[in-house]
């Protein structure tokens, strides 16, 4: 069995047989062997030595999601260049090692990625619908059809019959699993064929949820989550005329928060990969490399059976062939061995691995005391948005923090009750932490030493009175991911329903006329803080460490020690932390670093002393 590799510029022909048994390369009967990863998740640095990794494994086709929050995150202002965001020098470096492209741009993607993808903006209309046609919802699909408009001529040089390695661009992503709305997949399916985007196009759905909601696009072929030899067999007979292959083939599984260990470890599909070689069949490793949610892009699930918050770690190893960090697993050296047991050429060795950093006990860096939130507050929005607290996306802003601040007349302590906190708040009533409300379940271990509760009133304590006589309530509130599957996904962040204080007498107040403060915690943020702690028992500091280097080597910042935040090197986002687990190192790519001083800034929402940080050369 060759590897037909993408010829640069010369065009050639993907397409379907008629019988629907094959999917054909310039006529010939064509064995997709994708491995999936996300140029989001990647530092761009990286790309080609990831893709270097998916082809010495056996694949010919490297399979990416498009995330349009991630191009897109306030209306209009598209940006398909910095950093990791260039799709079209992904794909066009795929080209040049000789892989094929599958094309998953969404709208909607799910990838365990905050909002599915989708841009949060969307959610500042109160009655907004996501994922429907036009005659729906007409302002959802005017900002999808903005978005194809802008991405469609990134794409369009780049398909196969132009020369370039995409095969197939799939419609949606796993319909089926949310609605039965026919309408809408045509709908999108004609807004790329406007770009004159002719396809092929293609769907992805679980096969009982194909089956049900018939959630195919004419002429589409047919992918099938966790998909398997024997379901390809299956949908075949069902749909004769389209070719169907396994489009999420699972190798691991992803983790949220509270979890009590990293998921999908257990994971081997030597007999899957050893049937789909066997048959000749087309097949996508949802993931080959999972790469990292850096930044605040980490998503989120509600359980199907308790209805709880579950959000997603920072990490995305997924216990995929190729670890967070770049580096062959043990997975990955055995399905390279099957694979190659099919091909009729040698695979190419893998690229060498990165090197790495550790430093351990006394070389362990010693971050200190920095800046506290308290003194680097921004200017409170007007008094008219503020009567009762509302959402993040109401104000504007995509993810962070928000402080809501509540003058107290005459307080006497009682019982406040935020009825829905978006998701974690530590509240202080008089400058003293008070109490925290948590979305996500936390371990109590974790829990009782913070006074955190799951949106059960807060009991919260008599302070003495200023002269003045007015005591200042805070909640300092965190969003995390929004949900990215079924049908919770209207997940707003922040305070969502007023705010109310019963006192000691049984009184019960609904609190209005809110100072708020807009805290995004982008690179602009941190870049400007100012070095100023006067309250330093107060928790929501800053503290900064430095890591003097004179050779560069990815590592992971070992955070076990620590209680809830995010880190930041060099001004990078590396991502939350959160002592609940069971992620505690956070991943740091060595081009983020540089020889000679590198700079280190955690946020902590609890943590008033600053505790050592080692670095290691995995994730766990």
């Amino acid at each position: 069995m060759g590897v037909p590799a993408p010829l640069p510029g010369v065009a050639q022909s993907f397409s379907f047989s008629r019988d629907g048994k094959h999917f054909l390369l310039d006529g010939k009967p064509f064995q997709i062997r994708s491995g999936e990863m996300h140029p989001a998740r990647i530092p761009v640095e990286y790309w080609r030595h990831r893709i270097l990794m998916a082809k010495a494994m056996g694949m010919n086709c490297i399979a990416i999601y498009v995330m349009w929050n991630y191009h897109e995150a306030s209306p209009g202002v598209f940006d398909f260049h910095s950093g990791n965001r260039d799709i079209g020098a992904f794909i066009q470096l795929c080209q040049q090692e000789g892989m094929w492209v599958l094309l998953r741009p969404g709208p909607y993607i799910c990838a365990e990625w905050d909002l599915g993808g989708i841009p949060s903006y969307l959610l500042s209309y109160p009655d907004i619908e996501l994922r429907t046609d036009s005659a729906r919802d007409s302002r959802y699909m005017s900002a999808v059809a903005g978005y194809i408009r802008e991405l469609g001529p990134r794409i369009k040089p780049l398909l196969v019959s132009h020369g370039g390695p995409i095969l197939m661009i799939q419609i949606e992503n796993e319909f089926g699993s949310y609605a039965r709305n026919p309408a809408y997949l045509e709908e999108l399916r004609q807004l790329w064929l406007q770009e004159g985007i002719q396809g092929p196009f293609y769907t992805e759905d679980g096969i009982k949820q194909l089956e049900q909601n018939r959630t195919t696009v004419t002429g589409g072929a047919i992918a099938l989550s966790n998909g398997n030899a024997e379901q390809i067999a299956a949908v075949r007979r069902k749909f004769p005329t389209v070719p169907a292959m396994a489009g999420e083939v699972y190798p691991g599984w992803l983790t949220h928060w509270g979890d009590e260990t990293f998921k999908g470890t257990d994971v081997d599909l030597s007999s899957t990969l050893d049937a789909f070689m066997q048959r000749k069949q087309s097949f996508n490793l949802y993931v080959i490399h999972g790469g990292t949610s850096f930044g605040f892009y980490a998503g989120a699930n509600v359980d199907d059976r308790s209805g709880e918050y579950q959000p997603d770690i920072t990490s995305y190893d997924y216990a995929a062939p190729i670890s967070e960090q770049g580096a062959a697993t043990s997975k990955y050296m055995r399905y390279r061995g099957i694979i190659a047991g099919y091909l009729s050429t040698p695979l190419p060795e893998p690229p060498q691995p990165v090197p790495t950093i550790s430093r351990t006990g006394s070389d362990a860096l010693m971050p200190a005391r920095w800046a506290s939130i308290w003194d680097n507050l921004p200017a409170a929005l007007p008094a008219a948005q503020t009567v009762h607290p509302q959402a993040f996306e109401m104000y504007g802003q995509t993810s962070g923090f928000v402080l809501y601040r509540k003058r107290l007349p005459g307080y006497r302590g009682g019982v406040l009750d935020i009825a829905q906190v978006h998701d974690y708040a530590t509240v202080f009533v008089g400058g003293q932490y008070v109490g925290g409300v948590s979305r996500a379940l936390m371990p109590e271990r974790c829990a009782q030493p913070l006074n955190v509760m799951r949106h059960a009133p807060l009991e919260v304590p008599r302070v003495p009175l200023p002269p003045d006589g007015d005591v200042l309530l805070e909640i300092l509130v965190e969003g995390m991911g929004r949900i990215n599957y079924g049908h919770a996904m209207i997940d707003r962040k922040g305070i969502l329903e007023p705010v109310t204080l019963q006192d000691v007498e049984g009184s019960s107040d609904t609190l209005i006329g809110w100072e708020v403060f807009l805290l995004p915690m982008d690179s602009a943020f941190i870049a400007n803080l100012r070095p100023v702690c006067a309250n330093p028992n107060k928790g929501g500091l800053f503290f900064k460490a430095t890591l003097r280097l004179d050779a560069l080597g990815d590592t992971y910042l070992d955070m076990r020690d620590w209680t809830k935040g995010v880190v930041w090197v060099n001004g990078h986002n590396l991502g939350r932390y959160w002592n609940i687990g069971p992620q505690r190192r956070l991943y740091c790519p060595a081009p983020w670093l540089k020889q000679g001083d590198n700079e280190i800034v955690i946020f902590d929402l609890h943590q008033l002393e600053a505790k050592p940080i080692e670095l290691a050369c995995t994730l766990s």
